[in-house]
């Protein structure tokens, strides 16, 4: 290959732009944080209370579709969220505001139902 062909296509090397880095703001990371533990901790309490639910049904022989169907809301959710998270306009977002928006979409389900569950069962 000739040594001159890329100078004769594109023009002289130039040196790439810097990389703008973006600071994450310290406000936005610990919102984002206390949302995803709320709604992590909301997950686990209606996870578990379906697993329950699902063993007790299965112990008294009866169908289980009920259970089945409330666990499998969670990777659906999962999911959901994923394909969200890799649309271009969330993508272009700093890492702290995009974890703030996800976990603020992502909480208020499970938290609802976490705390209807936790009054209904005391």
């Amino acid at each position: 290959m000739n040594p001159s062909t890329h100078a004769a296509l594109h023009g002289p090397w130039q040196p790439s732009a810097p990389v703008r880095v973006r600071r994450d703001r310290p406000a936005v990371v610990v919102l984002a944080a206390l949302l995803w533990a709320v709604t992590a901790l909301s997950i686990s309490w209606v996870g578990g209370l379906a697993c329950v639910a699902l063993l007790w049904t299965a112990a008294a022989g009866r169908p289980a579709a009920g259970p089945v169907l409330l666990l499998l809301l969670i990777p659906a959710g999962a999911a959901a969220l994923t394909a969200l998270a890799r649309t271009s306009g969330v993508r272009a977002m700093a890492a702290s505001t995009r974890m703030l928006f996800l976990g603020a979409l992502a909480c208020p389900v499970p938290a609802g139902l976490g705390v209807w569950s936790l009054v209904l069962t005391g």
